[in-house]
């Protein structure tokens, strides 16, 4: 779309969204095939697809200037943005990345992974989407797109987080437990 006939208001902004949405569709299928350790419910295929869907087309609706009419000149508060994305992106996958490496250990079979970037962060690959989705949303220039990160992080706060911790304080006991005890849950050195 961004790239295509169509004529935006703000071409160069769309361009810039369109090529958020192919990096994070890239991270998605190097997480999806090659770095999950778990099977893949075709009910979360199609609902993180809709998702997708929805906010990847919205941004770029947004970004692109269709609803605002307006070209929005690129700033110093797109640079931020674009950090964020990158910064985001290299939290989740870097993150991913660290955790099969070391699932890939006889060693480590039934145990919990604590290392790299999780040991700041008991979710880090979370708190990675939410510094993505806060960048792109800037990247709109429309205060309507950061609703989409609010939305994701309290998804991974109130709705992903707590039956994740339940689920893994039941596979591995007190070691994890240790690791909530010395761990932010989600927010480096904060939460």
């Amino acid at each position: 779309m961004a790239f295509g006939g169509l004529d935006w208001v703000d071409e160069p902004r769309a361009r810039i969204l369109a090529l958020c949405a192919v990096l994070y569709w890239l991270r998605h299928l190097v997480t999806l095939f090659v770095l999950l350790q778990r099977r893949v419910a075709m009910s979360e295929v199609l609902g993180l697809s809709v998702f997708i869907g929805v906010f990847e087309i919205g941004f770029l609706v947004l970004g692109a200037g269709v609803v605002s009419g307006v070209l929005t000149p690129l700033g110093m508060l797109d640079w931020v943005g674009a950090g964020l994305v990158l910064l985001g992106s290299f939290l989740n996958t870097v993150s991913e990345r660290q955790r099969w490496k070391w699932k890939r250990k006889p060693s480590s079979k039934g145990r919990c992974y604590t290392g790299g970037l999780f040991g700041y962060s008991m979710h880090i690959n979370y708190f990675g989407d939410t510094v993505l989705f806060t960048g792109w949303a800037i990247l709109t220039a429309s205060a309507f797109a950061l609703i989409i990160p609010i939305f994701v992080t309290l998804g991974f706060v109130f709705f992903h987080i707590p039956p994740l911790d339940t689920y893994l304080a039941g596979r591995y006991g007190e070691e994890f437990k240790a690791y909530a005890k010395r761990t932010a849950k989600f927010i480096p050195f904060v939460y």
